[in-house]
């Protein structure tokens, strides 16, 4: 068995670095796009997301036509390097992939967890391997949308609070798009917030029990703070010490559907 997550991990990182090296060569050489507008996806979370981040999926689902009308002005726009700012290209993709999950979703609708819509082994056969994201002449799955993409080309752990995987424990869904302009403070306040919410992270001087996001992107924040004890220190009230125990939480996959 060990054997076999070890070939399977070796897989899939030579697969992230050959996807990564695809997607630069794409937003350096293959595209000509001009940045789109994000004003569809705010209105459309400002009106189905809560300020707790749990979504109407139903609402969703009446109002299908201006989600479509949203994607397919993702379709029509890969970013590249030539026309789009970092914060441009960044913002896309963070919503690119909420937008997406939720159109998956409502696909599939109702389900009791987004992990329903196809059981399988991550980073090979999951939910979040089905290509049905497709851009100017690419195709992409949620995955390669988060680590191929968001992790490894703009290499800013935030981002983690900022994607939502349509589950209980995944950080707030943002009841607004994510703009170039204010990209920084809106990464900071959902990394702020994540951190912070009781439900998703319980953080006392002597115990840290937090997110298994923590645990499974370790190296994201190491790489951003020089430790994870430092990077929860950038955004906790309660700052741990030396001697803070650090626990993680079961993750709880069920659906972050309004009620």
């Amino acid at each position: 068995m060990k054997k076999i997550l070890l070939a399977t991990a070796a897989l899939f990182a030579t697969l992230s670095i050959w996807f990564t090296c695809s997607y630069c060569r794409a937003i350096r050489h293959e595209t000509n796009s001009r940045p789109v507008t994000h004003e569809i996806w705010d209105a459309l979370v400002k009106k189905h997301v809560r300020a707790d981040g749990f979504v109407d999926y139903k609402g969703f689902i009446s109002d299908s036509s201006e989600l479509n009308m949203y994607l397919k002005l993702l379709a029509s726009a890969h970013p590249n390097d030539k026309n789009w700012s970092r914060n441009e290209q960044m913002a896309y993709w963070i919503n690119a992939y909420n937008a997406f999950t939720i159109q998956l979703v409502i696909r599939n609708y109702p389900v009791s967890s987004i992990k329903d819509i196809k059981k399988g082994v991550a980073f090979i056969n999951s939910v979040w391997d089905i290509k049905f994201i497709k851009i100017q002449g690419f195709t992409y799955d949620l995955n390669n949308i988060e680590h191929n993409i968001l992790r490894a080309v703009f290499k800013d752990a935030r981002i983690h609070a900022a994607i939502n995987c349509a589950s209980y424990s995944c950080p707030r869904l943002l009841n607004a798009a994510y703009t170039p302009g204010d990209l920084d403070n809106q990464l900071d306040t959902a990394m702020r917030g994540f951190v912070n919410d009781p439900s998703r992270n319980r953080i006392t001087v002597g115990k840290a029990d937090i997110s298994e996001i923590f645990k499974w992107f370790k190296g994201d924040f190491e790489r951003d703070a020089g430790s994870l004890r430092n990077y929860l220190n950038r955004y906790s009230n309660v700052q741990l010490n030396d001697n803070t125990e650090i626990g993680y939480l079961d993750y709880d996959w069920r659906l972050n559907e309004t009620k």
